[in-house]
């Protein structure tokens, strides 16, 4: 051990067992992350208890490393790491503190100086300008949600699981018009969760991105929460809160590329060490940055390491993983030309599908009550299907043809909307050939496309009214629920993420109706079991009247484990519906559960049939039928009972 500058220094780590990270632990994602980047560790040597930072970092065409920081004032040369065995460089630094900033200055094979870099296993991190690590403790945090991570492990399938997506720098700011903090965001949002109703929260990524601009899509901090709302701690205090409210967290998840910021991944040791050099595989034309080069073990490793480690270290309890659809084809937003086919001349990238299946299988096997959820767009077979039955192994996947296709629909002018039925209709064709969630997400109110209330036709009744039945047709659907923030208060302009949401739309009348129709409809997909049970099973769907394009008007049944039955008919016309014969093919009585229209919602509050019993008359091929009426712009849900 050797003084630096009055430090204890130990460069040669191979004669300090207790120093040496173990080569079997480096190759496990799920331990890595403990042993790459800074870590504190305590040895003893010659009766001593030795406390400090060991610095471990991946450059195998490196010429030199060194570890800079104001411990020694950025200097170079006096804490320069020794090369150890598969392109690992190491030092040890005795009694750096927790918080303690740094950057590895990198020296490439040809004796260039390349731009200080960031850790890329930090987890913790300054914002600009410096961009610098933190040393950080994993273990000081002390968790206090053990009952929610011993829960029983449940089949996900069969649950009712409804995501509130959330940008946390604009769903809300404190009284300066400053970020919420993390432990502020936990005080604010969970009772709103909880009075909405939400099972999960979903925050778009929250890896440390040096562009907020970019709300997270462009992360360079892989393994750091952002430190713009906060220290990783308060992070981990906000998942314990959620957790303890009954709440889960999902967050989004980006291996698909990274920013080509100096201080990242790019040119890392003087080459292309975690993208494709070739830029038709390494670099993405539409979103300005590196691809992930999949072949590569060590990227491999970095991100199925980096998937467990947030599901570990912060109690996360799922992925959702962005862009999967730029991650499997080789061809992704290029023309001829401009990529190169795989080994058999096909357009599929066999690397990231590997990568892909590696991480969703290791996720599962560590963390049996989490869950990942593709956003992939394309008809790619066997997104969520498991990799023993050939498929990628996601738990769902983002229903992007049901988005389209019914936003598509409600776009029309309700007048138009018979000659656009088979639109609305067709994602049932394919409803279960994935395990869908029906996601409205921020993609949909974004760059001029206006706010969902924005896409309504119709005058400003008619508007919210399209709203309240789309809505309604939305949590009728077999599929999870995804609602971006906003939604649930009819937020007129599109998403601005400088800005927190119009909360002052709240004191009218057609917004806190638009608010209180989603909480309860999020009460109701939880309360009835036939709302959720088989969202992903043909057998809980059937049609009860899918041809009506002249009066535009959709009935279906959910059901559930038990046989219970809801009945689920939408009117997308400003047109009541008096006396309408809708055939069922069970006698009974139906009991209307919820009406999109009603006048607590800010509806019209039109005379609606609170309870049906079927009668034997013949309606679209059934025996039995109902006599109903149905709102102008409207859903309206009704339960089955048998007969006694």
């Amino acid at each position: 051990m050797q003084l630096v500058a009055n430090v204890a220094v130990i460069h040669n780590l191979e004669e300090y067992p207790d120093l040496m990270p173990s080569m079997d632990t480096l190759h496990s994602p799920k331990l890595m992350h403990k042993e790459m980047g800074a870590q504190c560790v305590s040895f003893m040597h010659a009766g001593e208890q030795i406390s400090g930072v060991r610095f471990l970092v991946f450059a195998p065409h490196a010429s030199k490393v060194s570890v800079i920081g104001d411990f020694n004032h950025w200097n170079t040369n006096d804490h320069a790491l020794r090369q150890l065995d598969a392109g690992l460089w190491g030092v040890f630094i005795a009694d750096l503190n927790v918080g303690e900033r740094y950057k590895f200055a990198i020296v490439d094979s040809q004796g260039k100086s390349l731009p200080h870099k960031a850790d890329p296993w930090g987890s913790h991190a300054e914002q600009y300008p410096s961009f610098a690590s933190l040393v950080y403790r994993q273990d000081n945090y002390q968790w206090q949600d053990s009952a929610w991570q011993q829960r029983a492990v449940t089949e996900k399938h069969k649950q009712a699981l409804s995501f509130y997506e959330l940008h946390v720098g604009s769903w809300l700011r404190n009284d300066d018009g400053e970020f919420l903090t993390y432990r502020e965001l936990a005080a604010k949002l969970i009772p709103y969760l909880q009075k909405m109703h939400y099972t999960h929260v979903e925050l778009m990524p929250i890896s440390e991105h040096p562009f907020y601009g970019s709300w997270g899509y462009q992360p360079i901090g892989m393994f750091a929460p952002t430190s713009r709302f906060g220290h990783p701690d308060d992070f981990k205090f906000f998942v314990d809160q959620c957790h303890q409210a009954g709440i889960g967290v999902i967050i989004d998840w980006v291996p698909a590329h990274y920013p080509e910021d100096d201080h990242g991944l790019t040119n890392f040791d003087g080459t292309a060490l975690f993208n494709d050099p070739d830029p038709k595989r390494g670099w993405h034309q539409d979103w300005k940055s590196y691809i992930y080069d999949c072949g590569k073990d060590h990227v491999q490793r970095f991100l199925v390491s980096n998937s467990l480690y947030w599901l570990e270290q912060f109690h996360i309890d799922g992925l959702r993983v962005d862009a999967v659809a730029s991650m499997l084809y080789l061809d992704y937003s290029r023309n001829d030309g401009e990529w190169i086919p795989n080994c058999d001349g096909g357009n599929h990238n066999y690397d990231t599908i590997k990568v892909l299946k590696w991480m969703n299988e290791e996720v599962y096997n560590h963390f049996p009550n989490a869950m990942t959820i593709a956003e992939e767009s394309t008809a790619f077979s066997g997104v969520s299907k498991p990799t023993f039955l050939g498929g990628l192994g996601f738990g769902f996947k983002w229903n992007m043809g049901w988005m389209h296709d019914s936003l598509s629909y409600m776009q029309e002018d309700a007048i138009n909307r018979q000659y656009h039925h088979d639109t609305i209709t067709f994602p049932l064709v394919y409803a279960f050939s994935e395990n869908y969630v029906l996601a409205l997400s921020h993609d949909e109110v974004v760059y001029g496309k206006g706010s969902l209330l924005g896409k309504m036709p119709g005058d400003e009744w008619q508007k919210f009214a399209n709203l309240r039945a789309y809505m309604g047709y939305m949590y009728g659907q077999p599929g999870k629920k995804l609602n971006f923030m906003g939604t649930e208060i009819a937020q007129s302009r599109e998403w601005n993420h400088d800005a927190e949401l119009d909360w002052a739309l709240l004191q009218e009348p057609n917004n806190a109706g638009v608010q209180q129709l989603i909480a309860n409809l999020n009460q109701l997909y939880q309360h009835e079991a036939a709302l959720y049970q088989r969202d992903c099973d043909p057998s809980g769907f059937e049609w009860r009247l899918q041809d009506d394009n002249a009066d535009s008007v959709l009935a279906h049944e959910r059901i559930g484990d038990n046989g219970e039955r809801i009945l689920v008919i939408s009117n997308f016309t400003p047109i009541p519906r008096d006396n309408f014969r809708l055939g069922v093919p069970n006698a009974g009585r139906y009991e209307l559960l919820l009406n999109t229209d009603a006048e607590s919602y800010a509806g019209s509050n039109y005379p609606v049939v609170l309870s049906a019993g079927s009668d034997k008359v013949q309606s679209q091929g059934l025996t039995d039928s109902l006599r109903l009426t149905l709102p102008p712009l409207s859903t309206v849900f009704y339960r089955w009972y048998p007969v006694n």
